[in-house]
């Protein structure tokens, strides 16, 4: 099992160091446009390997794609962060073109291979990947929804004042501060509905937190998180690996599911060797339809600004 991740940032190093760590992977490759800096990073976690006990080779090249070939799996995470006050939407304009030549150099040297998307603003940039090349929808996979499902948990466990492994969460929708859609009213803790010991303010305040989870770390931090997308991406790229046919929301193609067309945007799906295996549609209440109905207006308003 072969992994790319392009962008040696602290994103893409986090997504490398976690997918090594679990030990599934034969070879990690790092690749970067700066010179010298995949390599530095590849050599830095390589010398993690004795001490977290793991075998995966990881390897760090400035810009030879060559160095990708016969890649199973590729994650791109390539573009410019986010800075506080600046939205997902408003990286659009360069991360359009990083996103569209790191897909094409990927596919000239793997062209079987399974891509997941991390860069924002991220539907839009699934889309993109989908419209410019000719691999399969359930090659194509948007990271999103894992990531915002996990802050979604953790801000639930925060309320509840629980162990984190109790609780059973799921956000749809866009991958953005407007375009999230929580699901609180089927969130659980061990089976339970969350609503049952959370007031209806409390489990709105949850639900808003989620949605902002990525700009709070933002202004926290000045630029966007890394750990939790690392890890949500790992967790993407070992389903996948492992045919494990797990479930995540993920930002995937559809085509009339959830009632929406020519649009990647955050559903359930189930992830296993051939990538996306299925689409699972599950039922909405009509605030969630309504919801997710304006959340594809917003991707599509964004999808609108691409040049394809």
């Amino acid at each position: 099992m072969k992994v790319t991740v392009v962008g040696a940032g602290a994103v893409g190093a986090s997504c490398a160091e976690y997918i090594a760590i679990k030990n599934f992977a034969s070879e990690v490759v790092l690749l970067d446009i700066k010179e010298g800096y995949a390599e530095g990073k590849a050599m830095d976690l390589m010398q993690t390997a004795s001490l977290n006990g793991f075998d995966t080779t990881i390897t760090g090249t400035t810009g030879d794609y060559s160095r990708t070939a016969d890649s199973d799996i590729a994650v791109i995470t390539s573009g410019i962060p986010r800075k506080p006050g600046m939205t997902r939407e408003e990286l659009i304009g360069i991360n359009a073109g990083i996103v569209k030549t790191v897909a094409s150099n990927l596919l000239e040297h793997s062209p079987n291979v399974t891509l997941i998307v991390v860069s924002n603003p991220m539907d839009t940039m699934t889309y993109l990947v989908h419209k410019t090349t000719n691999l399969p929808k359930n090659k194509i996979i948007g990271m999103g929804g894992a990531l915002d499902s996990a802050r979604f948990k953790y801000r639930l466990a925060e309320a509840l004042d629980a162990p984190i492994s109790d609780i059973d969460g799921m956000v749809i929708g866009g991958h953005s501060d407007t375009g999230m859609v929580p699901l609180a009213s089927q969130a659980a803790r061990n089976s339970i509905k969350v609503s049952e010991f959370l007031s209806e303010d409390r489990l709105q305040q949850v639900v808003e937190d989620t949605k902002v989870g990525g700009a709070t770390l933002t202004k926290l931090l000045g630029t966007s998180a890394w750990y939790a997308p690392g890890a949500a991406v790992s967790a993407l790229v070992q389903a996948i690996a492992c045919d494990q046919k797990k479930m995540f929301p993920c930002s995937t193609f559809l085509e009339g599911e959830y009632g929406l067309n020519d649009i990647c945007i955050g559903v359930p799906v189930l992830l296993g060797k051939n990538g996306i295996e299925s689409i699972v549609e599950i039922s909405l209440s009509d605030a969630e339809k309504t919801k997710m109905q304006e959340s594809a207006v917003g991707v599509r308003n964004t999808n609108g600004l691409l040049d394809v």
